[in-house]
């Protein structure tokens, strides 16, 4: 069964996302950004070619004939997909297919609308039986 952990009060969610993201390409984990919204997945996209300044994340889009030698993949749909160890959910809604990832992870910003949806997917995960892990990034901003 996936495993789901919600990290919340992101002061933004983006740069959490990246950071998160950092920490896995570490931890040599393969995960794919689902991004359903362009000009997120663009900012996302800069922003892991300019984080950190010394350094690189390989990633790439979910389109790329690059994407299965690629630990980070960036997609605006779940269709096919590469790999399937880690799913990281900056949608709104919850991600058609979730299921078949053994990881999903969200982050939810001070945002109202992004809390409220948020609350709205945990309920979804919670009500057909899924373990929930949650961590507060405001108490401890490295909580992963």
């Amino acid at each position: 069964m996936t495993r789901i952990r919600f990290y919340h009060n992101a002061a933004d969610r983006v740069a959490v996302a990246a950071t998160w993201l950092w920490q896995s390409w570490r931890q040599r984990q393969s995960v794919v950004v689902y991004t359903p919204n362009r000009a997120l997945a663009d900012r996302l996209d800069q922003m892991l070619w300019s984080q950190p300044a010394t350094g690189f994340m390989p990633h790439c889009s979910s389109e790329s004939s690059l994407a299965a030698e690629t630990p980070v993949v960036l997609a605006t749909n779940l269709d096919q997909l590469p790999h399937d160890q880690t799913l990281l959910n900056l949608g709104d809604e919850t991600p058609p297919g979730f299921s078949r990832f053994e990881n999903l992870i969200e982050i939810v910003s001070y945002d109202d609308n992004d809390r409220q949806a948020a609350r709205l997917r945990f309920r979804h995960y919670r009500e057909r039986g899924y373990a929930i892990d949650t961590n507060d990034l405001s108490a401890e901003p490295q909580a992963w």
